[in-house]
């Protein structure tokens, strides 16, 4: 396995960032191993998500550590969003930066697993969260086009 850069804000990695990622048409050793590398990653990074394309890789991938394990999303997509939650939201993207965004309270993900077998999961609050977030990201939308405000660090506090 071996460590990925995370694209990080400046206005050409914004541009890339914007990008509508592919489909993955085959699932095979190059995705596992890209799977593989964005999981490592994510453990080193401290953050709870991470979508290919934001370490360069245009593929419908994204990576959501639940607190019990970390899923692995091919072509992933919302099938079913209930109730509704305003928080704090952050990107490894774009360090530094925080902004209130509304999403679903639970959200409900179909996608294949590095085998291409097809499987649900259902994430409430912040795995729910990080769901829409990840999957923005395959879509070219970052949280800070959703975002009612961004917040200055204080306000973390």
């Amino acid at each position: 396995m071996a460590l990925l850069n995370i694209i990080k804000e400046d206005k050409d990695v914004l541009n890339a960032l914007r990008k509508k990622s592919r489909t993955v048409e085959e699932i095979t050793p190059r995705i596992n191993t890209l799977i593989d590398d964005m999981k490592e990653t994510l453990k080193v990074s401290g953050g709870i998500g991470l979508a290919a394309p934001q370490v360069g890789i245009l593929r419908r991938v994204v990576i959501v550590d639940d607190g019990e394990e970390i899923l692995e999303l091919i072509n992933p997509e919302i099938i079913s969003a209930e109730g509704e939650q305003d928080g704090i939201e952050a990107c490894l993207s774009l360090p530094g930066k925080w902004g209130m965004v509304k999403r679903p309270l639970n959200v409900t993900v179909k996608a294949l697993d590095r085998t291409g077998e097809v499987r649900t999961y259902t994430g409430t609050g912040l795995v729910g969260r990080c769901f829409c977030h990840e999957i923005d990201h395959l879509n070219g939308i970052l949280y800070t086009d959703l975002a009612s405000r961004m917040l200055d660090p204080d306000e973390l506090e």
